[in-house]
């Protein structure tokens, strides 16, 4: 549909509406480990604030009911096609939407006390950044520990891939929706049809956490604890069910983590190539292989210093360094050690790594390795374009020329980063944080990260933080789970003019 035509605000309505239809099936998911975890599950919770059955039963019945609502008000003979602005505004409002539905149950149940902590959290889960306003995460109820950390799994590969995986009539047009919320520069598209693609997505996904939650069992977790930190794991989320996060659990369970948060910082084409064992496509494909070594660099320094200067045993040395390494490049935010603790010039790797990201094509957050890969080339060749200006000197990754529009989009892309990083840090100050915390608090949300530094670090949350100022970190949450310009654009005047 050209930018010209009138906004088809029946679809619009439709979808939305199919996807509060989905959470409040997703809510539901969370009852039976309310009902075992209970010793009275059919105890009246909006009476006694203790019981989350009921809030969490309500909630999913408000919301599926709205859905059914919106959808209907939609009309019989909606259009099914979907334009470009259709595509933005689905995207950007369905996130905003499902995150104020699924707050629903926090306040109901009583564990959050304000709407602001529990729109927070749970804007904090479903755009996968682990951000927590909790102080005393185990005295929550089960069931709305699975449903914090099942906000992340929903977030994590998306929820409108997964309408377009379900919803066949979504097809038609739904590649606007795509665009609009797979990460990277470019979506990579493993078929065809749009649907194919989103159902082969989030069939790997499915996988993955399936097996990394029986690894984690065998490693001594039980069903509830594996499915959580597994759902945290493969979103690249960072929300636990303890208060250490994962620091309480054995070096095994560590070790499995990094391995599945390497993997879920992994572009899914490349698993979806490893499946069907074209492995020399993977071999070929730079931005893993700087993913890759980035982790195996920055490991190596800290692992040392580790050692060195704070004369640590060289394997707890290697698994805190790795596996914080790997937590923050993939924007996880689990922690199995304080990093503020390490000697000072190790700050700097972690801050540094926070600019980075996952692949593109992951459930990672952040800027992506692919980005500044192609920074980098672009840097490099403008010297030989200086010395040869009539050269046709084209920027190439894994042997394929890329186009001068997707340059210019990664050009665009860390100048309004950057730009928004540098607007956050103010803004922030301005509520009374100290510049440290402003700093960690702004690229913490913004990178989709969780953990900062200063008052925002791996053993501290943002619960301190003034209610205005959760509201504008939301709003960062989303801007970087959206990567920026699927939201920026909405405030653009070209793009509501008809």
């Amino acid at each position: 549909m050209p930018w010209s035509k009138k906004l088809n605000i029946e679809i619009i309505l439709r979808i939305i509406g199919i996807l509060l239809m989905i959470e409040g099936f997703f809510l539901l998911t969370a009852l039976p480990f309310s009902i075992y975890y209970s010793e009275d599950p059919f105890g009246w919770a909006l009476l006694d604030g203790v019981h989350d059955f009921w809030p969490l039963l309500l909630s999913a019945l408000f919301t599926s009911l709205i859905g059914i609502f919106l959808y209907f008000a939609a009309g019989k003979d909606v259009k099914k096609n979907l334009g470009k602005r259709e595509g933005y505004i689905i995207v950007s409002i369905a996130w905003i939407v499902i995150s104020v539905f699924g707050a629903i149950p926090f306040v109901l149940s009583g564990s959050v006390t304000s709407y602001t902590d529990a729109f927070f959290e749970t804007i904090s889960g479903f755009t996968t950044t682990g951000a927590s306003i909790l102080n005393n995460i185990e005295g929550v109820p089960k069931g709305l520990l699975f449903w914090r950390s099942m906000t992340h799994w929903i977030g994590g590969m998306g929820i409108i891939v997964l309408s377009l995986a379900i919803l066949p009539f979504l097809g038609i047009g739904g590649m606007q929706l795509f665009i609009a919320e797979v990460p990277g520069p470019t979506p990579d598209k493993l078929h065809p049809r749009i649907t194919a693609t989103a159902k082969r997505l989030w069939g790997i996904y499915v996988m993955l956490t399936i097996v990394e939650t029986g690894l984690l069992m065998l490693g001594g977790m039980n069903l509830f604890d594996g499915l959580c930190h597994a759902f945290g794991t493969m979103a690249t989320g960072g929300f636990s069910t303890r208060n250490t996060s994962i620091a309480g659990f054995s070096p095994y369970i560590q070790y499995v983590i990094t391995v599945f948060m390497i993997l879920a910082g992994t572009n899914f084409t490349l698993h979806y190539l490893a499946l069907h064992g074209k492995f020399k496509d993977i071999r070929k494909n730079e931005e893993f292989k700087y993913f890759i070594f980035i982790i195996l660099v920055a490991t190596l320094i800290i692992t040392v210093s580790l050692i060195v200067i704070d004369q640590m045993h060289p394997e707890t040395a290697f698994r805190d360094s790795i596996f914080t390494v790997v937590s923050i490049i993939t924007t996880t935010g689990f922690v199995t050690a304080d990093y503020l603790f390490w000697p000072g010039a190790l700050w700097f790797i972690i801050f540094g790594l926070m600019f980075v990201g996952g692949s593109a094509g992951s459930t990672g957050g952040g800027i992506k390795v692919v980005r500044h890969l192609l920074l980098f080339k672009n840097s490099l060749l403008e010297f030989k374009r200086q010395v040869h200006p009539q050269a046709v000197l084209p920027v190439r990754m894994s042997g394929k020329p890329v186009s001068q529009d997707i340059i210019f989009n990664v050009l665009a892309f860390f100048l309004i980063y950057f730009i928004i990083f540098a607007i956050g840090t103010f803004v922030m100050s301005l509520m009374g944080l100290d510049f440290e915390t402003a700093i960690g608090t702004t690229i913490a949300t913004l990178g989709n990260i969780g953990p900062g530094i200063g008052h925002v670090g791996p053993v501290d949350n943002y619960s301190a933080i003034p209610a205005i100022g959760k509201w504008f970190l939301s709003f960062l949450m989303l801007l970087g789970r959206l990567e920026l310009f699927t939201v920026l654009i909405l405030f653009s005047p070209a793009f509501w003019k008809r």
